[in-house]
């Protein structure tokens, strides 16, 4: 509240360069009403402070005088109890609205209208040439029997899979890399719920907005978690840490569910956007350091690109433009993967840093050791991998013109020790 009341336009902008000109209106509604809380306060104070004075004073009265004030502390109370019940009314609605505000990009954020405005940062490693006709993932993989959507779509409908054989090694496989990777470099792994609650969700900025995109099991109330990111950052939602044991870092290998809710006729074919898959993610909780942050940004997008340069793909970095970021993003990096049957560059990583905007939702806290002021947390997250995405370069990058595949040497002990699969 203390931003938007000092900078409203600051957040008005932000929202407005995210493309959400209705959150940009939230704003706007979230002073009207904070301003007749604000008016309604001193009132009730008032109010408050008469009845306690005049409850004080009874003891003094003479039974005509006391018979009087009762009936006067009657209509105070009525009054009271009126003003606290509009209190609540409009605390409540400052809540709801408050959910609505995206988080302020940072000044860097690249202006643009969806993903064709993002920048490209760096890119690593040669886009490959064939001497042959190159084939699709899913041409390799149907060819080879490892992969058939055809009867996934028979158990569970469109945008789902069924691995066999070698493929669903190799998807284990880069996970399991991705993990072992994340643990060298003193993470702690996490084995997450993969069902959390509404509160979970709104914590960590995705609803409301991304109900659309969530299974839900209404009769439970619980949600099918879109990314680790949610129950990993909420671990410590509620709580009051100590500085001295931050930064948390932490790593998570699980499954993952999206709907595609307006995805229709789009990445259809293939391995690219699918309703269930799994991913290995980083989230990290540090203290409330800008500077820190920004490191940490860095630090988990380099551990990416890692990976990235184990698996022998070539990759670009790009800054997500303000259009193409979502609403709990401050900033946002995509690791996109050259994708030969597509001629293009396809996502496969994302890093976002949020500052304390899903800490304040969250009620994550820190105590700092000299001051012993407490302060919201800041959190980052960044996918280490996500499979099968990662599938389609690993098969259409290292395809060979006999059909086969070559395994990255990486990858190998993980594939008893085979080069071509």
């Amino acid at each position: 509240m203390r931003t938007l009341r000092d900078d409203p336009e600051r957040v008005r902008q932000g929202a407005l360069k995210k493309r959400f000109p209705d959150r940009a209106k939230a704003v706007d509604r979230v002073l009207e009403l904070d301003a007749q809380l604000r008016g309604l306060i001193p009132e009730l104070d008032g109010l408050r402070a008469a009845q306690k004075q005049a409850g004080k004073a009874m003891g003094k009265l003479s039974p005509t005088e006391r018979d009087a004030v009762l009936v006067e502390q009657r209509e105070l109370k009525g009054r009271i109890q009126g003003l606290e019940t509009r209190e609540g009314e409009l605390q409540a609605a400052i809540r709801e609205q408050l959910l609505l505000v995206p988080n302020v990009p940072d000044q860097e954020v690249p202006d643009g209208i969806d993903d064709t405005g993002n920048v490209e940062v760096r890119r690593v490693g040669a886009v490959p040439s064939f001497s042959f006709s190159q084939k699709s993932h899913d041409e390799i993989a149907v060819a080879r029997g490892w992969l058939d959507v055809e009867r996934a779509a028979t158990m569970a409908g469109s945008r789902n899979y069924l691995l066999f054989a070698e493929l669903a090694l190799l998807h284990d496989a880069v996970l399991r890399l991705a993990l072992e990777h994340m643990v060298k470099k003193g993470f702690v792994p996490v084995d997450p719920p993969l069902l959390v609650r509404d509160e979970v969700m709104i914590g960590t900025g995705f609803f409301p907005g991304g109900e659309e995109q969530t299974y839900r099991v209404a009769e439970d109330g619980l949600n099918l978690i879109v990314i680790a990111e949610a129950p990993v950052t909420a671990i410590h939602a509620d709580q009051i840490l100590d500085e001295s044991d931050l930064p948390k870092r932490y790593v998570a290998r699980s499954a993952c569910f999206r709907r595609e809710a307006g995805t229709y006729g789009k990445d259809t074919k293939g391995l690219y956007r699918v309703h269930q898959f799994q991913k290995v993610e980083q989230v990290v909780i540090d203290v409330a350091d800008e500077a820190r942050s920004r490191r940490h940004h860095e630090d988990i997008v380099r551990n990416s690109e890692e990976v990235l340069a184990a698996l022998e793909l070539p990759y670009r970095v790009v800054a997500v433009c303000g259009g193409d970021l979502g609403v709990p993003q401050a900033f946002k990096y995509d690791i996109e993967c050259w994708m030969p049957s597509r001629q293009n560059w396809g996502e496969t990583h994302s890093a976002s840093r949020f500052y304390d905007y899903q800490a304040r939702r969250l009620k994550m806290r820190y105590r700092e050791t000299t001051s012993r002021k407490v302060a919201h947390c800041h959190t980052l997250n960044n996918t280490v991998i996500a499979s099968p995405r990662i599938l389609i370069p690993l098969l259409e990058v290292h395809q060979r013109a006999d059909g086969r595949v070559h395994v990255p040497q990486a990858l190998r002990p993980y594939l008893g020790g085979r080069e071509t699969i």
